[in-house]
């Protein structure tokens, strides 16, 4: 191992840059450095050698060039256990460089402005900085690439533990490093210029995401698994990826999934009265509307308090004293609560009135908005499937509904049906939801077939199945589905149509007095 020589530090984040620097100073280093790195350097008492007197060019064109030159490359790139690397050096006068200390134009921050401009954008584009970085990674066998502040001390460490030297393997890890932060900067920049000039292009030949790891898990769906979870940068949508956790412990991968399946039921009813959704397994098990937060907390825990218990619950208004008093009444046990904000008298009610409320995670996620159109990623195995959200209404085309029975649902009825079609589309297929007075009596989700899903929906709704609407997240294959609804005393179903059975399950309903209606879109989730 070789001891480092000759640093050059050019950073656009100076976080800890002086203290790595005088550091270096102090092991004999001489650093080269670029523009505001230079004088944050100098302005703290740090010899530094301005990159412009080892290229022999001032820097040029408002900075655009500066590192790109011969001088500074070959000084990277030269392969120390080639003499022919090293006679190309002498011969040209260039001395090599064994660390750079890099980190790029900050893109991610700049386009993230609501006012950012397009120029703005392109001249946050870095480039002397990849190429840098990429050099130097490339040549990791000779050169230490350093591109994130955290690991200034540990380096740090390791050449005074060696004479100055940094080893193979750490220069190994660094370099691997070094190319996934160009590739996730790379990454941002392809996203960003694609919703600029190619917004209809929804599906690229070449399609890159950037994520940035918010955490590791403790484990995967089972602890024999490994899990993490990322995020993706500039995401602003009322998330679980933008939630903030106010208490609690850890959230798992399985607390991750269920509370963004919560969540993003919840947002349905943003601008609905007060809602509560409860999740078990990704699936609600208790969702309702009412005139207020705590009778919407109540009706959504009785519609199943079985499966309500340990399960997840979201709401769509702030919670206040006397909602938490119902979240945390006798024999309830949540693992989280999801919701725009919590008022302070509600906190102690929430984590110490129950034993349970040590451990409660509270996810504060701010106002809720509708969700917006966007993509889901979905791994299979040595694969990714992309496709865009579910995220369109019946409320945003009214007329998409068509009444296709003899008799056309009540008033009444058409709100419970357009209550249950909000939560269907939530519920795993084959799924079947039923709906009363603001309440999901019933769920049958995840079935082979759809009339199994209808009877367990049926079951679980017991005598509340009489007067409750269906929805259905896909079209009836047979008129079976419609009979086992109408034993059950469903009076209304909504549901997509598009079967070449639908004349005979018409025939059924209108046979059975019930009203039904097509919305003419289907909404499946596997």
């Amino acid at each position: 191992m070789n001891p480092i020589r000759r640093a050059l530090l050019s950073v656009s984040d100076k976080t800890g840059i002086v203290s790595f620097a005088r550091a270096l100073h102090e092991m004999g280093v001489q650093i080269i450095s670029t523009g505001g790195t230079a004088r944050t350097l100098q302005e703290a008492g740090i010899p530094v050698t301005p990159v412009e007197q080892v290229t022999g060019f001032p820097e040029m064109m408002e900075g655009r060039v500066k590192t790109l030159h011969p001088a500074i490359h070959a000084g990277i790139l030269a392969d120390r256990r080639k003499p022919e690397h090293l006679q190309a050096l002498q011969a040209a006068g260039i001395e090599p460089i064994d660390l750079v200390c890099v980190n790029l134009y900050p893109f991610e921050s700049t386009v993230a402005r609501t006012d950012v401009t397009l120029e703005e954008a392109i001249e946050n584009i870095d480039i002397g900085g990849p190429t840098m970085v990429r050099a130097a990674a490339k040549n990791h066998d000779s050169v230490a690439i350093v591109v994130d502040p955290a690991d200034y001390e540990a380096i740090i460490e390791e050449m005074r533990a060696n004479g100055g030297a940094i080893g193979l393997e750490t220069r190994r890890r660094l370099a691997a490093k070094a190319f996934a932060h160009t590739a996730f900067y790379d990454a941002q920049i392809a996203a960003y210029l694609r919703a600029q000039f190619t917004p209809e292009t929804l599906f690229p030949q070449e399609f890159t995401v950037a994520l940035r790891k918010a955490q590791e898990l403790r484990y995967g769906e089972n602890p024999h698994q490994k899990a993490a979870f990322y995020r993706i940068p500039g995401f602003t949508e009322p998330s679980i990826a933008t939630a903030r956790q106010l208490h609690g412990k850890e959230l798992s991968y399985n607390n991750l999934l269920d509370c963004d399946a919560a969540l993003e039921l919840v947002k349905e009813f943003a601008e609905d009265r007060p809602a509560c959704v409860i999740i078990k397994h990704t699936n609600p098990c208790g969702v309702a509307v009412a005139d207020s937060l705590p009778e919407a907390v109540e009706r959504a825990r009785l519609a199943d308090p079985v499966s309500a218990f340990g399960g997840i619950m979201a709401l769509n208004r702030p919670v206040d004293a006397a909602t938490a008093e119902k979240i945390t009444a006798p024999n309830t046990f949540f693992e989280c609560l999801i919701a725009p904000a919590f008022a302070e008298d509600a906190l102690p009610i929430l984590t110490e009135k129950k034993r349970w409320g040590a451990n409660l995670r509270l996810l504060e996620v701010g106002r809720l908005t509708p969700p917006q159109e966007g993509w889901i990623l979905r791994g299979l195995t040595g694969s990714v499937l992309v496709q865009t959200r579910d995220v369109q209404m019946l409320q945003e085309q009214p007329e998409a509904v068509r009444v296709v029975t003899q008799r056309a649902p009540t008033p009444e009825e058409m709100e419970q049906l357009l209550f249950a079609w909000k939560v269907v589309k939530h519920v795993k297929s084959n799924a079947i939801v039923l709906a009363k007075d603001w309440v999901i009596v019933g769920v049958g989700a995840g079935q082979m077939n759809r009339v199994q899903s209808v009877r367990l929906a049926a079951e679980a709704a017991g005598e509340r199945a009489k007067g409750a609407v269906l929805a259905s997240d896909a079209f009836f294959p047979f008129p079976d589905n419609v009979e086992v609804a109408a034993i059950a005393g469903v009076t209304a179903v909504i549901q997509p149509g598009g079967s070449v059975k639908d004349q005979e399950v018409i025939a059924a309903a209108d046979r059975l007095g019930l009203a039904m209606v097509f919305t003419g879109m289907r909404h499946f989730r596997h």
